[in-house]
Protein backbone atom coordinates (compact mmCIF):
# COMPACT_ATOMS: atom_id res chain seq x y z
CA UNK A 1 0.00 0.00 0.00
CA UNK A 2 0.95 3.50 0.11
CA UNK A 3 0.50 6.71 2.43
CA UNK A 4 -0.26 9.80 0.56
CA UNK A 5 0.89 12.40 2.41
CA UNK A 6 -0.83 16.48 2.15
CA UNK A 7 1.08 18.50 0.10
CA UNK A 8 2.14 20.70 2.70
CA UNK A 9 2.32 18.93 5.68
CA UNK A 10 5.05 19.41 7.97
CA UNK A 11 7.92 16.93 7.76
CA UNK A 12 6.82 15.49 11.11
CA UNK A 13 4.09 14.14 9.71
CA UNK A 14 6.01 11.74 7.18
CA UNK A 15 8.66 10.93 10.15
CA UNK A 16 6.12 9.36 11.93
CA UNK A 17 4.33 8.45 9.41
CA UNK A 18 7.91 6.28 8.46
CA UNK A 19 8.24 5.41 12.13
CA UNK A 20 5.05 3.65 12.78
CA UNK A 21 5.48 1.71 9.67
CA UNK A 22 8.78 0.19 11.23
CA UNK A 23 6.98 -0.10 14.07
CA UNK A 24 5.52 -3.38 12.83
CA UNK A 25 8.39 -6.28 12.37
CA UNK A 26 8.63 -6.92 8.93
CA UNK A 27 7.29 -3.79 7.34
CA UNK A 28 9.46 -1.35 5.22
CA UNK A 29 9.00 2.19 4.59
CA UNK A 30 9.73 3.56 1.12
CA UNK A 31 10.11 7.64 0.57
CA UNK A 32 8.53 9.05 -3.01
CA UNK A 33 9.06 12.88 -3.37
CA UNK A 34 7.56 13.84 -6.60
CA UNK A 35 6.32 16.89 -8.09
CA UNK A 36 2.59 16.69 -7.18
CA UNK A 37 2.57 14.01 -4.27
CA UNK A 38 4.86 12.60 -1.42
CA UNK A 39 3.97 8.97 -1.06
CA UNK A 40 5.42 6.31 2.10
CA UNK A 41 5.58 3.21 0.06
CA UNK A 42 4.50 0.05 2.67
CA UNK A 43 6.38 -3.13 1.79
CA UNK A 44 5.61 -6.58 3.44
CA UNK A 45 3.67 -8.59 5.05
CA UNK A 46 0.51 -5.83 5.53
CA UNK A 47 -2.61 -6.66 7.40
CA UNK A 48 -5.92 -5.62 7.48
CA UNK A 49 -6.07 -3.21 10.40
CA UNK A 50 -2.81 -0.98 9.00
CA UNK A 51 -4.57 1.12 6.86
CA UNK A 52 -6.92 2.63 9.36
CA UNK A 53 -3.84 2.84 11.76
CA UNK A 54 -2.43 4.95 8.99
CA UNK A 55 -5.23 7.20 7.58
CA UNK A 56 -5.67 8.42 11.52
CA UNK A 57 -1.82 9.92 11.82
CA UNK A 58 -1.83 13.51 10.78
CA UNK A 59 -0.91 14.96 7.86
CA UNK A 60 -2.03 11.66 6.09
CA UNK A 61 -4.44 12.57 3.27
CA UNK A 62 -5.28 8.21 1.77
CA UNK A 63 -3.96 5.20 2.19
CA UNK A 64 -4.07 3.10 -1.04
CA UNK A 65 -4.02 -0.31 -1.74
CA UNK A 66 -0.86 -1.22 -4.36
CA UNK A 67 -2.86 -4.32 -6.52
CA UNK A 68 0.19 -5.33 -8.28
CA UNK A 69 2.34 -8.03 -7.39
CA UNK A 70 5.75 -5.88 -7.85
CA UNK A 71 5.18 -2.64 -5.62
CA UNK A 72 8.01 -0.31 -5.92
CA UNK A 73 8.56 -0.46 -9.79
CA UNK A 74 4.73 -0.21 -10.17
CA UNK A 75 3.14 3.27 -11.30
CA UNK A 76 0.52 2.77 -8.52
CA UNK A 77 3.66 3.28 -6.24
CA UNK A 78 5.13 6.15 -8.11
CA UNK A 79 3.38 7.93 -10.96
CA UNK A 80 6.09 10.21 -12.13
CA UNK A 81 8.73 8.71 -14.58
CA UNK A 82 11.91 7.64 -12.49
CA UNK A 83 15.31 9.40 -14.01
CA UNK A 84 18.43 10.62 -12.88
CA UNK A 85 22.04 11.04 -13.92
CA UNK A 86 25.15 8.89 -15.29
CA UNK A 87 27.73 11.39 -16.25
CA UNK A 88 26.43 14.05 -17.86
CA UNK A 89 22.77 12.25 -19.10
CA UNK A 90 19.98 12.14 -17.78
CA UNK A 91 18.12 8.20 -18.18
CA UNK A 92 14.46 8.09 -18.56
CA UNK A 93 14.55 11.92 -19.23
CA UNK A 94 13.02 13.88 -22.65
CA UNK A 95 15.84 13.06 -24.43
CA UNK A 96 17.26 9.32 -26.07
CA UNK A 97 20.43 8.08 -24.64
CA UNK A 98 22.51 5.39 -26.21
CA UNK A 99 25.58 3.22 -24.79
CA UNK A 100 27.42 1.83 -27.21
CA UNK A 101 30.58 -0.71 -27.18
CA UNK A 102 32.17 -4.02 -27.63
CA UNK A 103 30.43 -6.77 -26.07
CA UNK A 104 33.95 -8.17 -24.78
CA UNK A 105 36.67 -6.16 -23.25
CA UNK A 106 39.17 -7.56 -25.02
CA UNK A 107 42.38 -4.82 -25.35
CA UNK A 108 43.43 -1.56 -24.54
CA UNK A 109 43.71 -0.38 -28.12
CA UNK A 110 40.42 -2.30 -29.50
CA UNK A 111 38.55 -0.14 -26.20
CA UNK A 112 39.67 2.96 -26.73
CA UNK A 113 39.25 2.89 -30.03
CA UNK A 114 35.80 1.71 -30.19
CA UNK A 115 35.09 4.40 -27.64
CA UNK A 116 36.01 7.49 -29.65
CA UNK A 117 34.80 6.14 -32.41
CA UNK A 118 31.27 5.96 -30.90
CA UNK A 119 31.94 8.92 -28.98
CA UNK A 120 32.56 10.36 -32.31
CA UNK A 121 29.27 9.17 -33.67
CA UNK A 122 26.83 11.21 -30.83
CA UNK A 123 26.59 8.01 -28.13
CA UNK A 124 26.68 8.98 -24.31
CA UNK A 125 28.16 5.71 -22.38
CA UNK A 126 30.59 3.46 -23.21
CA UNK A 127 29.37 -0.58 -22.58
CA UNK A 128 31.84 -3.47 -22.60
CA UNK A 129 32.02 -6.53 -20.57
CA UNK A 130 34.78 -7.35 -18.79
CA UNK A 131 32.96 -10.34 -17.12
CA UNK A 132 31.20 -12.39 -19.80
CA UNK A 133 28.80 -15.06 -19.36
CA UNK A 134 29.23 -17.71 -21.92
CA UNK A 135 26.74 -21.01 -22.26
CA UNK A 136 29.74 -22.74 -23.32
CA UNK A 137 32.46 -22.88 -20.30
CA UNK A 138 35.25 -22.94 -23.49
CA UNK A 139 33.61 -19.60 -24.78
CA UNK A 140 36.03 -16.69 -23.75
CA UNK A 141 34.81 -15.43 -20.53
CA UNK A 142 36.08 -11.96 -20.52
CA UNK A 143 39.06 -10.22 -18.48
CA UNK A 144 38.16 -10.27 -15.32
CA UNK A 145 39.87 -7.09 -13.29
CA UNK A 146 42.32 -6.40 -16.09
CA UNK A 147 38.97 -5.59 -18.40
CA UNK A 148 37.90 -3.27 -15.97
CA UNK A 149 41.18 -1.48 -15.90
CA UNK A 150 40.80 -1.05 -19.40
CA UNK A 151 37.30 0.54 -19.44
CA UNK A 152 38.72 2.93 -16.94
CA UNK A 153 41.23 3.80 -19.79
CA UNK A 154 38.88 4.42 -21.91
CA UNK A 155 36.84 6.55 -19.84
CA UNK A 156 39.65 8.85 -19.02
CA UNK A 157 40.73 9.38 -22.85
CA UNK A 158 37.15 9.93 -23.89
CA UNK A 159 35.06 11.34 -21.08
CA UNK A 160 32.58 8.47 -21.27
CA UNK A 161 30.86 6.88 -18.62
CA UNK A 162 30.95 3.16 -18.64
CA UNK A 163 28.36 0.36 -18.20
CA UNK A 164 30.19 -3.35 -17.78
CA UNK A 165 28.29 -6.35 -16.16
CA UNK A 166 28.45 -8.14 -12.79
CA UNK A 167 28.16 -11.54 -12.22
CA UNK A 168 28.48 -12.71 -9.22
CA UNK A 169 27.84 -10.76 -5.60
CA UNK A 170 31.06 -11.12 -4.32
CA UNK A 171 31.94 -8.94 -7.68
CA UNK A 172 29.85 -5.87 -6.88
CA UNK A 173 32.03 -3.76 -4.78
CA UNK A 174 35.04 -4.60 -7.20
CA UNK A 175 32.91 -3.91 -10.09
CA UNK A 176 31.38 -0.65 -8.71
CA UNK A 177 34.73 0.66 -7.74
CA UNK A 178 35.52 0.70 -11.82
CA UNK A 179 32.44 1.33 -13.42
CA UNK A 180 29.41 4.29 -13.42
CA UNK A 181 26.65 1.55 -13.94
CA UNK A 182 26.02 -1.73 -13.24
CA UNK A 183 24.72 -4.44 -15.08
CA UNK A 184 22.44 -7.70 -14.51
CA UNK A 185 22.24 -9.52 -17.49
CA UNK A 186 19.68 -11.97 -18.64
CA UNK A 187 20.66 -15.51 -17.57
CA UNK A 188 21.42 -13.25 -13.84
CA UNK A 189 17.75 -11.56 -14.21
CA UNK A 190 16.46 -13.95 -11.38
CA UNK A 191 19.75 -14.24 -9.93
CA UNK A 192 18.11 -13.10 -5.77
CA UNK A 193 20.91 -12.71 -4.06
CA UNK A 194 23.13 -10.69 -6.73
CA UNK A 195 20.62 -8.34 -7.11
CA UNK A 196 20.19 -8.11 -3.18
CA UNK A 197 23.86 -6.63 -3.40
CA UNK A 198 23.57 -4.66 -6.17
CA UNK A 199 20.01 -2.60 -4.77
CA UNK A 200 22.34 -2.41 -1.56
CA UNK A 201 25.88 -0.66 -4.08
CA UNK A 202 25.44 3.02 -4.18
CA UNK A 203 25.61 3.51 -8.64
CA UNK A 204 23.18 2.98 -11.29
CA UNK A 205 21.80 -0.55 -11.92
CA UNK A 206 20.62 -1.98 -15.48
CA UNK A 207 18.39 -5.21 -15.22
CA UNK A 208 17.87 -6.86 -18.26
CA UNK A 209 14.97 -8.76 -18.59
CA UNK A 210 15.84 -12.97 -18.48
CA UNK A 211 15.23 -14.29 -22.52
CA UNK A 212 12.21 -16.75 -20.97
CA UNK A 213 10.78 -14.06 -18.37
CA UNK A 214 7.21 -12.69 -18.69
CA UNK A 215 7.50 -8.45 -18.20
CA UNK A 216 5.75 -9.84 -14.14
CA UNK A 217 8.26 -11.83 -13.32
CA UNK A 218 11.18 -9.18 -14.47
CA UNK A 219 9.59 -6.26 -12.35
CA UNK A 220 9.62 -8.53 -9.19
CA UNK A 221 13.42 -8.80 -9.67
CA UNK A 222 13.48 -5.26 -10.00
CA UNK A 223 11.24 -5.27 -6.73
CA UNK A 224 14.81 -6.99 -5.07
CA UNK A 225 17.08 -3.82 -6.59
CA UNK A 226 14.44 -1.25 -4.96
CA UNK A 227 13.65 -2.84 -2.00
CA UNK A 228 17.33 -2.55 -0.97
CA UNK A 229 17.05 1.42 -1.34
CA UNK A 230 18.79 1.90 -4.79
CA UNK A 231 16.33 3.68 -6.99
CA UNK A 232 18.55 4.19 -10.17
CA UNK A 233 17.60 1.41 -11.72
CA UNK A 234 16.73 1.19 -15.54
CA UNK A 235 15.27 -1.45 -17.42
CA UNK A 236 16.80 -3.40 -20.39
CA UNK A 237 14.69 -5.61 -22.77
CA UNK A 238 16.90 -7.56 -24.88
CA UNK A 239 14.99 -9.81 -26.85
CA UNK A 240 13.31 -13.57 -25.54
CA UNK A 241 13.18 -16.65 -26.69
CA UNK A 242 10.62 -18.29 -28.82
CA UNK A 243 10.06 -20.90 -31.77
CA UNK A 244 12.06 -18.91 -34.45
CA UNK A 245 15.68 -19.54 -35.14
CA UNK A 246 16.23 -17.41 -37.63
CA UNK A 247 17.26 -14.71 -35.23
CA UNK A 248 19.32 -14.99 -31.76
CA UNK A 249 16.38 -13.55 -30.41
CA UNK A 250 12.95 -12.22 -30.48
CA UNK A 251 13.29 -8.80 -30.02
CA UNK A 252 9.67 -8.03 -27.99
CA UNK A 253 9.44 -4.23 -28.63
CA UNK A 254 5.82 -4.31 -27.07
CA UNK A 255 7.94 -4.41 -24.04
CA UNK A 256 8.50 -0.56 -24.50
CA UNK A 257 5.20 0.52 -23.96
CA UNK A 258 4.10 -1.77 -21.79
CA UNK A 259 7.18 -1.37 -19.33
CA UNK A 260 5.84 2.53 -19.27
CA UNK A 261 2.47 1.33 -18.79
CA UNK A 262 2.72 -0.77 -15.65
CA UNK A 263 6.15 1.23 -14.26
CA UNK A 264 7.85 4.31 -13.75
CA UNK A 265 11.20 2.62 -14.60
CA UNK A 266 13.68 3.80 -17.27
CA UNK A 267 13.33 1.24 -20.48
CA UNK A 268 16.50 0.62 -22.74
CA UNK A 269 16.08 -1.24 -25.89
CA UNK A 270 19.08 -3.82 -26.64
CA UNK A 271 18.70 -4.85 -30.91
CA UNK A 272 21.85 -6.69 -30.94
CA UNK A 273 20.88 -9.06 -28.41
CA UNK A 274 17.40 -8.61 -29.60
CA UNK A 275 18.54 -10.16 -32.99
CA UNK A 276 21.94 -11.45 -33.43
CA UNK A 277 22.27 -10.42 -36.86
CA UNK A 278 24.01 -6.50 -37.33
CA UNK A 279 22.09 -5.69 -40.71
CA UNK A 280 19.01 -6.53 -38.23
CA UNK A 281 20.06 -3.74 -35.41
CA UNK A 282 19.35 -0.71 -36.93
CA UNK A 283 16.48 -1.34 -37.98
CA UNK A 284 14.98 -2.75 -34.51
CA UNK A 285 16.92 0.23 -33.36
CA UNK A 286 14.48 2.50 -35.21
CA UNK A 287 11.68 0.33 -34.06
CA UNK A 288 12.45 0.56 -30.05
CA UNK A 289 12.98 4.34 -30.49
CA UNK A 290 9.62 4.44 -32.36
CA UNK A 291 8.18 2.54 -29.26
CA UNK A 292 9.05 5.40 -26.73
CA UNK A 293 12.33 3.54 -25.49
CA UNK A 294 14.66 5.95 -23.09
CA UNK A 295 17.43 4.62 -24.83
CA UNK A 296 19.59 2.16 -26.69
CA UNK A 297 22.29 -0.19 -26.07
CA UNK A 298 24.58 -0.76 -29.40
CA UNK A 299 27.05 -3.75 -29.75
CA UNK A 300 30.20 -2.08 -31.79
CA UNK A 301 33.57 -3.68 -32.48
CA UNK A 302 36.81 -2.11 -35.00
CA UNK A 303 36.67 -5.74 -36.93
CA UNK A 304 33.54 -7.66 -36.06
CA UNK A 305 34.92 -10.28 -37.98
CA UNK A 306 37.81 -11.05 -35.33
CA UNK A 307 35.80 -10.50 -32.51
CA UNK A 308 35.93 -12.77 -29.72
CA UNK A 309 32.27 -12.79 -28.48
CA UNK A 310 29.10 -11.48 -30.75
CA UNK A 311 30.79 -10.46 -33.91
CA UNK A 312 27.74 -11.46 -35.70
CA UNK A 313 25.42 -9.02 -34.28
CA UNK A 314 28.45 -6.21 -33.79
CA UNK A 315 28.60 -3.03 -36.12
CA UNK A 316 31.74 -1.45 -37.84
CA UNK A 317 32.16 2.20 -36.87
CA UNK A 318 30.99 3.22 -40.03
CA UNK A 319 27.94 1.30 -39.52
CA UNK A 320 27.39 2.59 -36.38
CA UNK A 321 27.41 6.02 -37.49
CA UNK A 322 24.87 5.57 -40.03
CA UNK A 323 22.76 4.02 -37.34
CA UNK A 324 23.27 7.02 -34.90
CA UNK A 325 22.26 9.43 -38.29
CA UNK A 326 18.60 6.91 -38.72
CA UNK A 327 17.80 6.85 -34.97
CA UNK A 328 18.31 10.99 -34.63
CA UNK A 329 15.51 11.62 -37.19
CA UNK A 330 13.13 8.78 -35.81
CA UNK A 331 13.57 10.06 -32.48
CA UNK A 332 13.21 13.93 -33.41
CA UNK A 333 10.28 12.68 -34.95
CA UNK A 334 8.25 10.82 -31.99
CA UNK A 335 9.30 13.61 -29.49
CA UNK A 336 12.48 12.24 -27.80
CA UNK A 337 15.49 14.10 -29.53
CA UNK A 338 19.34 12.82 -29.09
CA UNK A 339 20.68 13.72 -25.90
CA UNK A 340 23.75 16.20 -26.61
CA UNK A 341 27.20 14.31 -26.10
CA UNK A 342 28.63 16.54 -23.34
CA UNK A 343 31.32 14.37 -22.36
CA UNK A 344 34.70 16.21 -21.59
CA UNK A 345 38.39 14.75 -22.20
CA UNK A 346 38.20 13.12 -19.05
CA UNK A 347 36.17 12.18 -15.56
CA UNK A 348 37.04 11.16 -12.49
CA UNK A 349 36.45 7.78 -10.76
Amino acid sequence: MVVVMLRGCPESNIEDVIERIHHHPGLSAHLVRGVERTVVGVVGQTFPELKDMLEMLPGVEAVLPISKPYKLSSREFQVEDTTFKVGDVTIGGPDLVVMAGPCAVESEEQVVATARAVKAAGAHILRGGAFKPSTSPYSFRGKGKEGLEILAVARQETGLPIITEVMAPGDVELVAEYTDVLQVGTRNMQNYILLDEVGKANKPVMLKRGFAATIQEWLLSAEYILSQGNRRLMLCERGIRTFETYTRNTMDVSAVPVIHKESHLPVIGDPSHGTGKWDLVTPLALAVVAAGADGLLIEVHPTPDTALKDGAQSLTFENFQRLMEKVAVVAQAVGRPLAPNLAGSATRR
